[in-house]
């Protein structure tokens, strides 16, 4: 059985600059938008390969398992999909296992002339084509886990909740995760287990096209705004894979170009600014010890 011990690592908030906005960010982890743009461009060349050669030079992306077992299970493993589940992205094999990978805040999954070697790679796959994926990963909390075919599923379930963009989901699910929850709705929507793959910067983008304050709680939502919210959700996701992502730090593609999501966001990161709808400045709060933008004129604070 492989690694069930899985670490949940605490990270340090740091402060960045978005790329040429001026705008100042907290710590990024890839979310949902990310997370797909990277598979989408991943799967193609994984799919149908075999991997002769797996290289993994830092233990900590293996741990607690020695990172030269791991590379030596992983050789020889066919690949027949890669898929992602929130922000897992998942690599299955032939062999009915399944190697997760979590990019953390500054990890990247390489190919072609991106992958090739510098200070920051930490593991090196060969495929039977000749080519190389390399994973890169400057602060190194990123995670490879590889699970046996009875563990996949009852890993990954319980720790993320549904799909928000797959055809089955509806309001009603939305609805039955958030009711009688006393926590702000930024809150609740953080928890994977309530929406699988939003994090800060698409809770933000999705409050604002709902019109709902993030210190809303929960439980004090309605059926329309539960809808509202719902359709929120889905467009912000949307429209961040429709831009392959947001590069602010780290975040690159396999090919190493950089997403375009950062130039569409409404509120994240845009303290000060004009909201387009109304005009009003954005502002910032904290919700769940994360910085929250938010427009104070389009989406007021309601009692419980």
């Amino acid at each position: 059985m492989w690694g069930l011990g899985l670490a949940v690592w605490t990270l340090p908030v740091q402060r960045s600059f978005g790329h040429g906005t001026g705008r100042r960010y907290g710590a990024i982890v890839p979310e949902l938008p990310e997370v797909e743009s990277v598979r989408l461009s991943l799967a193609p060349a994984l799919e149908g390969r075999r991997l002769v050669r797996v290289r993994i030079t830092d233990p900590r992306l293996t741990r607690p398992l020695d990172p030269d077992d791991v590379a030596r299970e992983l050789e020889g493993e066919r690949v027949v999909a890669v898929d992602r589940r929130g922000k897992y992205l998942i690599v299955r094999f032939a062999s009915g296992r399944a190697l997760l990978i979590h990019l953390r805040m500054t990890g990247s999954v390489l190919t072609g002339a991106a992958a090739a070697n510098d200070a920051h790679r930490r593991a090196v796959v060969t495929l039977d084509d000749g080519s190389d994926v390399a994973y890169r990963d400057v602060r190194r909390f990123g995670t490879w886990l590889l699970l046996e075919p009875s563990e996949v599923d009852t890993y990954i379930d319980a720790r993320v909740g549904k799909e928000p963009l797959a055809e089955a989901y509806r309001a009603r699910d939305l609805a039955a995760k958030l009711q009688n929850r006393r926590a702000p709705v930024k809150a609740a929507l953080l928890d994977q287990r309530t929406v699988a793959g939003v994090g800060n910067i698409y809770a933000d983008e999705a409050l604002w096209r709902a019109r709902l304050h993030p210190l809303t709680p929960a439980a004090a939502l309605d059926l329309d705004d539960v809808r509202a919210l719902y359709r929120g959700v889905r467009q912000a996701l949307r429209l961040g894979i429709a831009r392959q992502g947001s590069t602010l730090r780290d975040y690159r593609l396999p090919n190493g170009a950089s997403g375009g999501m950062q130039d569409e966001f409404k509120v994240y990161g845009r303290g000060g600014e004009p909201c387009e709808r109304c005009g009003t400045p954005i502002d910032k709060i904290r919700v769940a010890g994360r910085g929250t933008w938010y427009c104070p004129r389009c989406q007021v604070l309601r009692a419980a």
